[in-house]
């Protein structure tokens, strides 16, 4: 039997896995480094790292920015130098003590050590402007925006520098939402011209030093796959089932690998059933192979927003396994 780590290597590289990767069993995040994206406990808010204002709201499934006139962190993109101060990203050794312990706990020949980074660029963007003003700005402030974008590469590296510095990863799982789930948020062209530089240049740096992209997306993006090839993605995680993942491992298989297929809006709900998870799950195994696919719920990390449903999921693929291997 393969271990967790050689049997997600051969599902992306096309070769003979012995069973299904089960959603994300196979990356090990460490979120206990003094680098930290804040978040508000469910009800609250809080004034994150950046100085965006940000809120959950009770009864919703997660937090998102407060874009009102009184909140909104940059209003005029031409003052985005005076407005915008990244956080402080270095601290002393021993701050990273904990982190360090946790990684030393870790099997390396069974698990990826994994770097959560979230949000993204285009994330930033419109955490920093609302997503009307960012929206607007493309094609408005095309420079000012070149600048905040090189701005925020320049500080991802920085960020990533640290982590390799301190913890030696072998993954980095990395949040941006680019779309909706019927279509990106962003024109090809666009996205060409000011996020796919962007990330080169970030992903690029990370793959120098080994590390596997593992990309969050939960969105349709079928018309971006070039880009996230050329950008070295090796996972794009997230992958909502409207963008026809069977027929994009088709067209791309090789070349990137899928994970998702299983719309948590569809199967993560407060009254959730068994028989829609295992219906579901059987769907996008016979639907998606063996190859360059990780069945998994698409939501950005590893947990469910009802309780039993992530369980459930990785219980039924064990039942797709022995069936289909």
């Amino acid at each position: 039997m393969l271990s967790i780590r050689e049997n997600l290597m051969e599902t992306i590289k096309g070769g003979n896995p012995d069973r299904f990767v089960k959603q994300y069993e196979f990356l090990e995040l460490i979120m206990n480094t003094p680098i930290t994206r804040l978040k508000p406990p469910i009800g609250g808010q809080i004034v994150n790292e950046w100085g965006i204002t940000v809120r959950w709201p009770e009864g919703q499934i997660g937090a998102f920015p407060v874009h009102d006139e009184e909140h909104i962190l940059l209003k005029d993109i031409s003052k985005w130098k005076e407005v915008i101060k990244a956080p402080n990203i270095i601290h002393p050794p021993e701050d990273w003590k904990a982190a360090q312990e946790t990684v030393s706990k870790i099997d390396r020949n069974e698990k990826f050590v994994t770097i959560f980074v979230a949000p993204g660029i285009f994330e930033h963007l419109h955490y920093f402007m609302g997503m009307e003003g960012a929206m607007m700005n493309f094609y408005e402030e095309p420079e000012l925006m070149h600048e905040l974008i090189d701005f925020l590469v320049d500080w991802e590296i920085k960020l990533a520098d640290e982590f390799i510095k301190y913890l030696k990863p072998d993954a980095l799982f990395h949040h941006d939402d680019w779309g909706s789930s019927l279509n990106s948020l962003i024109a090809p062209p666009t996205f060409e011209e000011f996020i796919l530089p962007a990330y080169k240049k970030i992903y690029g740096h990370w793959k120098e030093n080994g590390v596997l992209i593992v990309h969050h997306n939960d969105a349709y993006s079928a018309n971006l796959v070039p880009y996230m090839i050329e950008m070295g993605i090796d996972i794009w995680q997230g992958v909502v089932t409207s963008n026809n993942t069977p027929e994009l491992i088709k067209k791309y298989g090789g070349q990137i690998s899928f994970m998702g297929d299983l719309d948590s809006g569809v199967i993560d709900f407060p009254k959730w059933e068994k028989e829609i998870i295992a219906r579901e799950v059987e769907r996008a195994c016979k639907s998606c192979g063996k190859h360059y696919f990780i069945p998994s719920q698409t939501q950005g990390g590893p947990d469910s927003s009802f309780p039993g449903v992530y369980q459930t999921i990785n219980e039924e693929i064990d039942r797709m396994s022995k069936e289909m291997f």
